[in-house]
């Protein structure tokens, strides 16, 4: 299958600026590779990833030039999301924003559908 635009998801320039930044640290491609696991207090959890290359099955969104990569199993639970890197008194953290979510942890990195 070839890699495929993804417009149901979307990557905030915040995410982005951040993803670009430690990517530059690391020396690697701006590419942020997000996933679902079984796991976490509400039944499933995100997982987040620098990439090194695009899968073939990989879709895409993209902002300001940085890649947000998703695969076809994950996209189901994450479908409409947006990603977005938030900085608070609590520290500094990757937020997904899920409208498929019926329950989720205080912590936000776990979700139940």
């Amino acid at each position: 299958m070839a890699t495929q635009s993804l417009s149901s998801l979307t990557l905030t320039p915040a995410a982005a600026a951040r993803v670009a930044a430690i990517a530059q640290k690391q020396a690697k491609p701006a590419m942020l590779r997000l996933s679902v696991e079984g796991g976490g207090c509400s039944g499933f959890q995100y997982k987040f990833g620098l990439a090194d290359s695009i899968d073939s099955d990989d879709l895409i969104a993209e902002t300001d030039g940085v890649k947000l990569l998703v695969d076809p199993i994950s996209l189901d639970l994450v479908a409409g999301c947006t990603v977005d890197f938030v900085e608070s008194l609590g520290g500094a953290a990757f937020r997904v924003e899920n409208p498929n979510a019926t329950a989720g942890c205080g912590c936000g990195s776990s979700f139940g559908i």
